[in-house]
């Protein structure tokens, strides 16, 4: 157990708190939110490291990469705090143990952070709001913003909070197996769900045509014969709804096949491409701006 002559007062994490608000104000392609992330600390790190050469030493070291789901940076910040406090106490804890607790931690996280807030929270809120908007009451747009932001900093700061906790009794442990275990479980999980979502996120499609086959008169809407105006739309709705084509020839594409074959393929294949670059230390911007270039070449050369 560390025996604590410095400790971090309730008032020094709700700055931390409050600063993790703007995480994503300094966000670059590069390090991602490293810059948001190290100025969080700062209210912390004045508390624990006197001398200037140690409040620089570890600003630098959580200017490293850094990228999860912004309102769970919140639990990450908080074992950070645990972690940076016992060090500055004197247990034995380097800037590699902390670094890759914070990277075993955001990966998961940030899997996890998209479908609770964006795809469930978020549209219950909206969906609610909107429901009260459309019919005149002034209340939605109101109770959209008081209610999801009511949820978001609650959630930010109890994570953060019970992050900190945590943080304590993982260190208590170091002499054992418990962070390891914690990180690679963690990132297992994380590779898990970011893996089930590459088909969802990356999207190629290869546009060279395969075959054109002219299709029989009756399997498609003869365009020329409908009725004018609104009638004439509700005719063609009606003979789609039928299964008739919208078209007088049946276009299959490249990507058509492959779709057939396994679907997601392409897009997978550049994921583990791309991994394949990172792991090769080439940097993240010359692999946006390469896969820039190449797509908007392919796209004029017809092939995407």
């Amino acid at each position: 157990m560390v025996d604590k002559k410095i400790a971090l007062t309730k008032k020094d994490r709700l700055a931390v708190w409050w600063r993790s608000n703007f995480l994503q104000g300094s966000w670059n392609y590069e390090r991602m939110q490293n810059g948001g992330f190290a100025f969080s600390l700062i209210p912390a790190l004045k508390k624990l490291y006197s001398k200037k050469e140690d409040r620089a030493s570890a600003l630098k070291r959580h200017l490293e990469f850094f990228n999860t789901h912004p309102y769970l940076a919140s639990p990450v910040l908080g074992v950070t705090l645990a972690l940076e406090e016992d060090k500055a106490n004197g247990a034995p804890i380097d800037e590699v143990t902390i670094q890759g607790v914070k990277v075993g931690m955001m990966g998961p996280f940030a899997g996890i952070g998209d479908p609770v807030f964006w795809f469930t929270v978020k549209p219950i809120v909206g969906g609610l709001a909107a429901s009260l908007a459309m019919a005149g009451n002034i209340m939605g747009p109101i109770i959209y913003f008081v209610v999801w932001n009511l949820i978001r900093i609650m959630f930010m700061w109890y994570t953060q909070e019970l992050g900190y906790k945590a943080g304590s009794k993982i260190t208590d442990n170091l002499s054992g197996n418990l962070l390891q275990n914690i990180t690679k479980g963690a990132s297992i999980m994380g590779m898990f769900i970011l893996g089930s979502l590459v088909n969802r996120w990356v999207t190629v499609k290869f546009t060279p045509v395969v075959s054109n086959v002219k299709l029989d008169g009756k399997a498609y809407i003869h365009w020329d014969q409908l009725a004018h105006g609104a009638k004439g739309i509700q005719q063609a709705l009606l003979q789609q709804k039928a299964g008739l084509s919208l078209t007088a020839h049946k276009v299959t594409t490249l990507q058509d096949n492959l779709d057939l074959l396994i679907p997601g393929l392409a897009g997978l294949l550049l994921t583990l491409f791309c991994m394949w670059l990172l792991k090769k230390k080439v940097s993240p911007i010359i692999i946006i701006l390469g896969l820039f270039v190449v797509g908007v070449v392919l796209h004029v050369l017809h092939v995407m």
